[in-house]
């Protein structure tokens, strides 16, 4: 079932109408093809102008979008044997960050990836993408392998933030995000990463501290999310348009801020609108960016790395 955003409206009525012609042309008696072209041409140019001036709070909006393929889409799509490994050898499975062995045109890989999930059901058994401190742990369990075997890295991120509730505090989440980060900086292999819909908080950035990040066009990067930002500055959640505005979350920002590599183009209108469109540009970017990192040292990756950020724009 199609999902239309609220900015969308005007299209949601187009395409109400174009369905509707649709079921009257099953009427063989009655030639509407040419009416419903014209509704056709004026959705695309809709969408087309549209999202080529998208706020950075829409922005938001097409990169929660719920039909947006999700982490487990894009490793059926682009890995081969991919094995799963589970459990943070410490206290217990998370579903939230999902890891593991697999090949990448025909390269052994390590992938680690946040799953939001697709339905009620899933979204609850992933806790909506938010990790608790084992997911972090069972991250770092997965890159001590990858240096073990000179496995590089591929990770994905989409998640509004690790976990924050009372247990995982308990746990100590501040800690395993940190210590995440830490582990993630010192790998002595490649690591690329790619953020596929909402990358938010220190949950985002403990398996995104890589080489190479790659963004999809419409989705988002943040210290926080915007209603947190606008609770926090102004005491008033409905400000968060304002917030997100004034975060620079969106790909492109990032990209003139340094904190991006590479912004990977979205099919018209979303990934979700052409999800193996999207797959398919973001595995091609994925490779292109791995490839050349396999030519460096360990050393020099490390040296490459750190001055990656500490040359980020402030």
């Amino acid at each position: 079932m199609q999902v239309f955003l609220d900015f969308e409206k005007p299209l949601c009525e187009l395409e109400a109408k174009i369905g509707e012609l649709r079921h009257l042309a099953d009427d063989n008696t009655i030639n509407i093809a040419d009416e419903i072209a014209k509704l056709q041409t004026k959705a695309e140019k809709f969408l087309r102008q549209t999202y080529a001036k998208l706020t950075p709070w829409q922005k938001i909006q097409v990169a929660r979008h719920p039909n947006r393929p999700r982490f487990g889409d894009y490793a059926a799509a682009l890995f081969e044997d991919f094995t799963p490994l589970s459990g943070d050898r410490h206290f217990a499975e998370d579903a939230a960050i999902i890891g593991g062995l697999a090949k990448f045109r025909d390269q052994s890989i390590i992938v680690i990836g946040q799953e939001k999930g697709k339905d009620t059901s899933s979204r609850m058994a992933c806790n909506f993408g938010m990790a608790r401190p084992e997911g972090y742990r069972k991250a770092i369990r997965l890159i001590d392998l990858a240096n073990r075997f000179g496995l590089p890295i591929l990770t994905f991120v989409d998640t509004p933030g690790a976990y924050p509730g009372i247990e995982a505090e308990e746990r100590g989440q501040a800690e395993a995000i940190a210590r995440s980060t830490e582990v993630f900086l010192n790998a002595r292999v490649p690591i690329v990463t790619a953020i596929i819909g909402e990358g938010g908080s220190g949950g985002a950035v403990a398996i995104a501290a890589s080489d190479c990040l790659l963004m999809l066009e419409h989705s988002v990067y943040s210290v926080i999310s915007p209603e947190g930002c606008a609770s926090i500055l102004w005491r008033d959640g409905d400000k968060a348009q304002e917030a997100a505005t004034a975060m620079k979350p969106t790909a492109q920002d990032l990209l003139e801020l340094g904190v991006a590599d590479v912004i990977v183009p979205e099919p018209l209108g979303g990934a979700h609108r052409k999800p193996d469109e999207a797959i398919n540009a973001l595995g091609g970017a994925l490779f292109g960016a791995l490839e050349p990192l396999g030519s460096f040292t360990p050393a020099a990756l490390l040296e490459r790395r750190h001055n990656k950020f500490l040359n980020i724009k402030h």
